[in-house]
């Protein structure tokens, strides 16, 4: 019974060795992928009349539906996020993060429900928010 013991863990190492050796051929890294945060990155809220023309036209025809776009003027960085029609108004949106990594800019923003007291209102709204920062050569991931 202890030699059976013995070649099932040369077995084991055998493969673990295999798997390894696959996992370096392939590009596969041990090493955790997760993005360091370097630094956070400073930003203004727009309100409407502040969003560039050109902006303001695209999110125009983008409103109705969820939508994440960049916009840039080469000086600075618009993040847009809108989350579609919603059945009344009295939505606000919070931006939670935004950073940089060495790879991306990282955004989250959550949408806050109208407040229990204006549930009376049927009129249907459209929230979105833009968000101006420093202009990055750099993909943004939205989360």
């Amino acid at each position: 019974m202890r030699h059976f013991i013995l070649r099932g863990g040369k077995r084991l190492l055998a493969l673990l060795l295999c798997l390894g050796a696959i996992c370096g051929l392939c590009g596969c890294s041990l090493m955790s992928t997760e993005e360091v945060k370097l630094r956070d990155l400073d930003f203004t809220i727009l309100g409407e009349e502040m969003v560039p023309q050109e902006l303001a036209a695209m999110i125009e025809e983008r409103k109705a539906d969820a939508f994440k776009m960049t916009y840039s003027d080469n000086e600075n960085l618009y993040i847009c996020v809108g989350y579609g029609q919603q059945e009344t108004g009295g939505y606000s949106i919070t931006v939670d993060e935004l950073y940089l990594t060495e790879e991306a800019v990282h955004v989250q923003t959550t949408l806050l429900g109208p407040d229990v007291s204006e549930k009376g209102n049927k009129t249907p709204s459209y929230p979105y928010v833009v968000i101006k920062t420093e202009y990055l050569d750099l993909p943004v991931i939205c989360k």
